[in-house]
């Protein structure tokens, strides 16, 4: 018979499986047992650091819980729908039509991970920015070459444990299922993406890469086709617009079909980098990490003059990298290898930015874009013209005092110094200094010229939503069209927009009784 226990160990027993099993002997009295890791999560809000375990053990006899295998079945033939864009939210969608018997048909801008990977390099050894494939677009999305974080607060729908397993089933780690904060890893996740897109191909579905949407047909409030590269009609009578926040193009091309479209507030700010033993000293009580505790992070969050200022996307053990997606731009994102090793913690610390102040810079409701762009260009003069990142010390930044030298950082592209609290909006600057000066107070040592700040942090969400029906997920009003994931502004991350491309799959297996 199956026993839950919940545990509190030390780091060296609850990340050593022998050692687990050989506390669990001594705690149970038995010996005949079979082991299996339910729940675990570091506690260092005390000197005494330990590890929060909760671990299911049965008789040998009993079989182990089994992940549902993924339904492979021949759509070859079946009804067609359209998926445009091919991260999280338009692969899993994928995974869920083949469920019901659909066929995907996954049009995407970019080119295959392999290829990808070339032109991610080229960013930073040759400054080359390829519009199509970059660090935003191509197989498998702007998740592809990140942390792959898996943590998400969202539980409004869908199922984030079936995202995870279908994940597990494609390669990844399985501690992701039950890891606290779960994370695959820049160098694994392209090996998941791969093995996903061999899924949907097997069962009879379709990957289209360079496929760049150009035109959206609509008659009469229905969805009727798309135009790609220009010339090539695709027609079909449903579409799961899953482009990624980073698609502007596609928010102009719905906007000039009559798609409903509205300003979302979102937010901006720079990446500021640490050394991460300075991080693991301070989240661990100054006390040196060992070979169990894994890098530490922070989440940090204050209140500023009526706004919010926090962390965002925290990367212990992981580097800076340039997510421009155009040349002329600078934006800096970041990401960790699974194994979270690099000497360096980064962390986007952002604000946010309201309709007030994006309304400035003009564009109706595609305001925020052009606040993105316009601060994206200024940051690439600033940088040198060229994808090096305008930079400052973290203290220098907050007394607003120019940097005469920068500490060595992860980004490889390369840094040029720069007075960031000069040319950054004030609604932007003042908040983030003060924000910096409170991090400061919570976390001793945090604030420290050691650390650098780097210009600028502005892909952390779609600044615009695309309205849809709240029951049926489609465009307010346009019929077979459903946004889905981050570009349409209801998800944020890899494991909601996972599950909200799941759900707008879903609504069109149920419209045709799939």
């Amino acid at each position: 018979m199956a026993e839950e226990l919940s545990l509190l160990l030390p780091p060296e027993t609850a990340f050593d499986e022998d050692a687990l099993q050989a506390y669990l002997v001594r705690k149970t009295g038995r010996s005949d047992f079979n082991m299996s890791i339910v729940r675990r999560s570091v506690d260092a809000r005390r000197s005494d650091i330990r590890v929060n375990v909760t671990v299911r053990i049965c008789d040998p006899a009993e079989p182990p819980e089994a992940i549902a295998p993924l339904r492979i079945r021949d759509v070859s033939k079946a009804r067609e729908v359209i998926i445009a864009g091919s991260g999280p939210a338009g692969l899993f969608a994928a995974l869920r039509l083949i469920d019901a018997g659909l066929k995907p048909v996954v049009i995407e801008r970019g080119r295959e991970v392999k290829q990808r990977k070339r032109d991610v390099a080229a960013i930073s050894t040759r400054h080359i920015v390829e519009p199509d494939s970059n660090y935003c677009f191509g197989e498998g999305g702007a998740g592809t070459f990140s942390d792959g974080k898996l943590y998400t607060r969202s539980k409004k729908r869908g199922d984030n444990r079936r995202v995870l397993e279908l994940l597990v089933l494609h390669g990844a780690d399985p501690a992701i299922l039950y890891e606290a904060h779960p994370h695959l890893g820049t160098d694994r996740l392209p090996g998941v993406i791969t093995a996903i897109r061999g899924s949907i191909t097997q069962a009879g579905g379709e990957v289209l890469f360079g496929h760049r949407i150009t035109g959206i047909m609509i008659e009469n409030g229905v969805f009727r086709g798309v135009t790609v590269n220009g010339s090539t009609v695709m027609r079909g009578d449903d579409i799961i617009m899953a482009t990624g926040h980073s698609a502007r193009d596609i928010y102009h091309l719905l906007a000039e079909s009559g798609v409903r479209l509205e300003y979302k507030p979102f937010a901006m700010g720079v990446r500021v980098e640490h050394p991460q033993e300075l991080i693991d000293r301070i989240q661990y009580h100054g006390k040196p990490r060992g070979e169990y505790l894994p890098a530490a992070a922070y989440t940090l969050a204050t209140q500023v003059a009526g706004r919010g200022v926090y962390s965002f996307c925290m990367c212990p053990g992981g580097f800076m990298v340039p997510s421009a997606t155009s040349p002329g731009e600078v934006v800096v994102n970041g990401m960790s290898p699974s194994r979270r090793n690099s000497p360096w913690a980064n962390s986007g610390i952002v604000t946010e930015i309201r309709e007030e102040d994006a309304m400035r810079y003009g564009g109706g409701v595609l305001a925020g874009l052009n606040y993105q762009s316009l601060l994206e260009k200024q940051a690439w003069q600033e940088g040198g013209m060229s994808q090096r990142a305008p930079a400052q010390r973290l203290v220098d930044f907050v007394e607003g005092r120019s940097s005469s030298s920068l500490p060595k950082g992860s980004y490889f592209p390369g840094l040029t110094p720069s007075l960031l609290h000069e040319w950054l909006p004030e609604e932007m600057s003042s908040r983030l200094r003060e924000g910096f000066r409170e991090f400061g107070r919570k976390m001793r040592g945090y604030l420290t010229n050691e650390a650098l700040v780097t210009a600028i942090e502005s892909r952390t969400s779609s600044p615009v939503r695309i309205s849809r029906d709240a029951d049926n997920l489609n465009a307010l009003n346009i019929s077979g069209l459903y946004p889905a994931g981050e570009g349409a502004g209801y998800a944020g991350g890899i494991v909601s927009s996972a599950v909200d491309g799941m759900q707008a799959a879903e609504k069109i297996v149920l419209k045709y009784g799939a």
